[in-house]
């Protein structure tokens, strides 16, 4: 047994060496130019893709994610801190990594109380027109980088777009040449060649090009010098008053990180009849970002397309992320001196390649034929993001979801029931129309728990259906019964309202009936006495039951 299992063990090590690599080559120059598109230098892009990838490995749950730097989080991290200093600034880059802890401090908390299921608020309309709205943003916000021309600094697509346009005679033609150049060979490499590395091979060729044909004395603007060494440990300087200006970004980064994270490590782990603890994912994106905090770096997340290629090369354990890291320290050690030269534009040109993919127009097709209503809040949340700009635009969104729900439950879908021909089935009758009505019965069926935010609703639903003949039948009401198999929860606001019915039909002689009530309900029911009050007649299993003396 012990040479097999060192057999494969070697053979594991072996694959985690070979992911570990192959995702480093893509991160290396991703983190860079992810960092400058939160505002940072370039190597504070490296600091964040070699520290937090070690503390993740401790309590992960997930074998394969790849922690780092990623477009959503360097926008909203420049989105943050843009508001308190200016871009770039050694102040700016001391927020960052103040953030960065924050961030971290909440995730860990939130994993330890055992929040994961917090992020069932952020349902997949929401996320998906978050994210083809910041991908928008993030792509106008390089458009700079891939023209040569200086623009303001802002979050609205359309004022980078009308600021281009009117700088359109300052485009500096050697960087558009470049930036072309480069979209064009990553989405040509991707295509067809996808297991290469895209990204150090385009990065490779243009910093090849720069060097040898001068480029950067003709205006092609390049990384420049980037400080040798590796990161060492500081607290960030802080006072009350910057905590509570960062805290609005730093809880919408915790949350939205964690499900970037939670979503494309869940679905890399049911492909390989693996499981995934949300809250371990909490606790371990919390260290992973506060060691970027201490460390120097800014926001780190779980990175979707890094993550697929540590997968599609073989990731077995967390190892693969301890290689990762070492390959930066490697090159934050060693290799800085070859960054210099790498040209913006193609830093650019990754970024645009990189987030057209999070554009969900397949998702909206989806929405358009499955549920409009969430079609409508995709697209609220998308018009939310691009008009008012990144947070406001998730917390639109989230708050259109709640309301959204708290409509359904407050206005639960109805059913007026029939008997099916010769059966002792019972079904809606605007979905069966051959069902027939029971003369002086109105049947109903109540889709939702009975709480006190739909009581109301329940009253004056059936007010209305009892003055319908065409929900009662034909005759006098002498009985309504009350198909309560959809029903899973009852509170002390809807037992006492349907006590107030019983009373107030019985009065009327009009007989009120309980049909299929589950457990949970049953058993407020008869704590309360109204089990008792009913009566074996007036709570029956079937809807059938309730009739059979009719």
């Amino acid at each position: 047994m012990t040479a097999p299992t060192s057999i494969a063990a070697r053979e594991g090590w072996g694959a985690d060496l070979i992911a570990g690599l192959t995702t480093a080559v893509m991160l290396v120059p991703q983190a860079m130019a992810y960092a400058m598109l939160a505002g940072l230098p370039p190597i504070v892009g490296l600091y964040a893709a070699s520290v937090p990838l070690l503390a993740y490995a401790l309590v992960g749950s997930s074998r394969q994610l790849a922690v780092g730097p990623v477009a959503m989080d360097s926008l909203l991290t420049a989105a943050t801190v843009g508001l308190i200093a200016e871009s770039g600034s050694d102040n700016y880059v001391e927020l960052a990594a103040l953030l960065a802890l924050m961030v971290g401090v909440v995730q860990i908390g939130l994993g330890l109380v055992r929040a994961g299921f917090a992020s069932n608020f952020l349902s997949r309309p929401v996320i998906s027109g978050f994210t083809s709205a910041a991908a928008l943003i993030i792509a106008a916000s390089q458009l700079k980088l891939l023209f040569g021309v200086e623009l303001p600094r802002t979050s609205s697509v359309f004022e980078t777009l009308g600021a281009l346009a009117a700088r359109l005679g300052q485009v500096h033609a050697g960087t558009l040449l470049l930036s072309l150049a480069a979209i064009a060979a990553l989405v040509l490499l991707k295509r067809q060649a996808p297991k290469w590395p895209r990204h150090l091979m385009v990065v490779a060729a243009g910093t090849i090009a720069v060097v040898a044909l001068q480029l950067d004395a003709s205006g092609v603007a390049v990384v420049g010098e980037v400080p040798a060494g590796l990161p060492t440990p500081a607290l960030p300087d802080f006072d009350l008053e910057t905590l509570q200006r960062l805290l609005p970004g730093a809880l919408t980064i915790s949350f939205v990180a964690f499900m970037e994270a939670i979503s494309v490590s869940t679905k890399v782990a049911e492909g390989r009849g693996e499981r995934v603890s949300p809250n371990r994912e909490f606790v371990a994106l919390g260290l992973a970002n506060a060691a970027a905090g201490l460390f120097r770096g800014y926001p780190v997340a779980g990175g979707f397309s890094r993550t697929a290629v540590a997968a599609d090369a073989g990731a077995r354990s967390k190892l693969a992320g301890v290689v990762t890291a070492a390959f930066v320290f490697l090159t934050l050690g060693l290799f800085t001196g070859l960054l210099s030269s790498v040209p913006k534009a193609v830093l650019g040109a990754m970024i645009v390649t990189a987030v057209v993919g999070l554009i969900d127009v397949a998702e909206a097709r989806r929405l358009w034929r499955v549920k409009r209503t969430d079609l409508a809040l995709m697209m609220l949340t998308f018009a939310a993001t691009l008009g008012i700009g990144i947070q406001e635009g998730i917390a639109v969104g989230v708050g259109a979801s709640l309301l959204l729900l708290v409509i359904r439950t407050t206005r639960p879908h109805t059913a007026v029931l029939g008997r099916l021909p010769g059966t002792e089935v019972y079904r809606n009758l605007s979905r069966y129309p051959e069902a027939e009505r029971i003369p002086g019965v109105l049947i109903v069926r109540l889709d939702a728990q009975l709480y006190f935010g739909n009581v109301t609703f329940l009253r004056d639903a059936l007010a209305r259906l009892e003055a319908d003949p065409e929900a009662r039948g034909e005759g006098p009401l002498r009985r309504i019964v009350l198909d309560a198999s959809g029903i899973n929860q009852l509170d002390a606001s809807a037992e006492l309202a349907l006590h107030e019915l019983y009373e107030r039909y019985s009065a009327r002689g009009i007989d009120f009936v309980l049909a299929s009530v589950k457990g949970p309900v049953r058993d407020v029911l008869r704590r309360s006495g109204l089990m008792e009050k009913l009566g074996a007649k007036g709570m029956v299993f079937r809807v059938h039951d309730a009739l059979s003396s009719t």
